[in-house]
């Protein structure tokens, strides 16, 4: 069996720097291999940082398709088949085009693959395997075999210790790609609390990224495991939202076991694009207690906004960056509006007239696919662009670190900013030297803990976690492919 994940189309492209494909592994195929028997042979493929080769012949072609990877998936597809070998399609993308992925396969699968890909197996031992397999019902992750992380090439991957511990998301935003993928069945579930930390244990190193869409979604679950995190010595990051951030002490819990920078999706400012897009998790929501709450733990933020809903206008770039630089946020990602197919904003922008192309390489985020309500596509992609050049100009990144208490805290915002968008020369050499592996311990000393010394003004941080000050080329708070398709 030979599994593949088609490189984006952008990741192919001279234009954009590699770094932003080197970030993770695929997980979700290592996951699918841990399903074969011992007797089978598998190689796993990532096409963004290795070559794919397409001369060979093997018995079964596994591909995982999103929606820009979506032409470049069909492409190997059908040059497989051509030859003979049996392929199969799954992912974000084929669950929600059931019919235009079909004609690229032998066999698809809809939905999430952990409850059909092993009766999948056993029906192509049988030899009758079905065009299609759906995943519905009572949905469950526990009690899977390992991930097969022997498959993955960790010197390419700058995070290989990426993890994930549950299963979608309790929230349903009708943007959101997830929501199409989980449909029929259980929209968000979790691992065994023990099994997710033995998967842990057998992780190298102390830098963990979990890529899960709402670490903190299910409070009983996220408690258990930060519990048993603390004291392992563990420096993690991930993704939860405004609202979780605010209730409880569940965050200081994850700040203690060794949370030290969050995705977080803030966004909107606008109350009528929260309305509409039902993220209703952010109404009414103090943005500002969000961001100094996880300044004051130490926290990082990687915050997300999205430019292009119906209420916003032409100066909802400026605001958007002026608010981030004031309050401190570390890095950030933008999006221009998107909808995807299988979302319930797609389906509304259809019925209403509004997409203006199908063509799924530009449905990346940074094109306008649709007809904005207050601006023109081309004010939209001008402002999106104008607002990643603010922000990460050397005023805003030097502005935004001095919002911080204490000088290392604001080093470590300061390089940790400029490291992701400054240094993009010794990058590329990184990663074609196959060396990412030289720059975690770079990466565990900029996320080392900072608390606040005795006189409550100046930050420091933890030698029990980390020494020096971070002043390195060091990644962003990273945020996870699942929420960028």
């Amino acid at each position: 069996m030979k599994l593949i994940l088609p490189a984006l189309t952008e990741a192919k492209s001279p234009l954009f720097r590699p770094i932003k494909y080197s970030l993770f592994p695929p997980l979700g195929l290592a996951t699918l291999a841990a399903f074969l028997g011992d007797d089978d042979t598998v190689e796993l493929v990532d096409d963004h940082v290795e070559v794919l080769r397409l001369d060979d012949t093997p018995d079964l072609v596994v591909i995982q398709v999103y929606v820009t990877n979506a032409y470049r998936a069909y492409a190997i597809a059908d040059r497989y088949r051509a030859k003979g070998c049996r392929v199969v399609l799954g992912g974000l993308h084929v669950t929600s085009l059931p019919d235009e992925a079909e004609r690229h396969a032998d066999t698809i699968f809809l939905g999430p693959g952990e409850d059909t890909f092993p009766q999948f197996l056993a029906d192509l031992r049988a030899g009758s395997p079905k065009p299609r397999y759906v995943s519905r019902g009572k949905r469950s992750i526990r009690g899977l075999p390992p991930v097969r992380r022997d498959l993955i090439k960790r010197n390419r991957y700058l995070v290989p210790n990426s993890i994930v511990v549950t299963r979608g998301c309790p929230q349903h935003c009708d943007f959101c790609y997830k929501d199409a993928f989980f449909g029929g069945g259980r929209s968000f579930y979790t691992q065994r609390v023990d099994e997710a930390l033995a998967e842990i244990e057998r992780l190298p190193g102390r830098h963990l990224y979990f890529l899960d869409d709402h670490l903190l979604g299910s409070p009983t679950f996220a408690r258990e495991l930060f519990a048993g995190l603390t004291g392992m010595g563990r420096l993690f990051q991930g993704a939860a939202t405004v609202d979780s951030i605010l209730r409880g002490d569940l965050i200081e819990r994850a700040a203690e076991a060794g949370l030290r920078s969050l995705f977080v999706g803030f966004e909107t400012f606008d109350p009528a694009n929260l309305a509409a897009s039902n993220k209703t998790q952010n109404l009414a929501k103090d943005y500002a207690a969000v961001a100094k709450r996880l300044s004051d733990l130490g926290i990082m933020i990687n915050g997300s906004f999205v430019f292009g809903m119906d209420a916003d206008d032409a100066d909802v770039f400026d605001r958007t960056v002026d608010w981030a630089v004031e309050h401190g946020i570390t890095t950030a990602t933008f999006h221009i509006q998107t909808p995807y197919p299988g979302t319930r904003l797609f389906a509304a922008m259809e019925r209403a007239g509004r997409i203006t192309t199908r063509d799924w390489d530009l449905y990346d985020t940074r094109h306008v696919v649709y007809e904005p309500a207050r601006l023109t596509p081309d004010e939209l992609e001008a402002g999106y662009d104008k607002a990643y050049r603010d922000f990460y100009g050397w005023r805003n990144i030097v502005r935004a670190a001095t919002g911080h208490d204490g000088a290392r805290h604001r080093a470590k915002h300061f390089f940790y900013a400029a490291g992701w968008k400054k240094f993009e020369p010794l990058w590329d050499l990184v990663i074609k030297a196959q060396r990412l592996g030289v720059m975690t311990p770079l990466l565990e000393a900029v996320l080392s803990k900072v608390t606040r010394g005795t006189s409550g003004d100046e930050g420091r941080l933890d030698p029990e976690n980390g020494t020096g000050t971070g002043a390195s080329a060091s990644p962003p708070a990273l945020s996870a492919p699942a929420r960028s398709a």
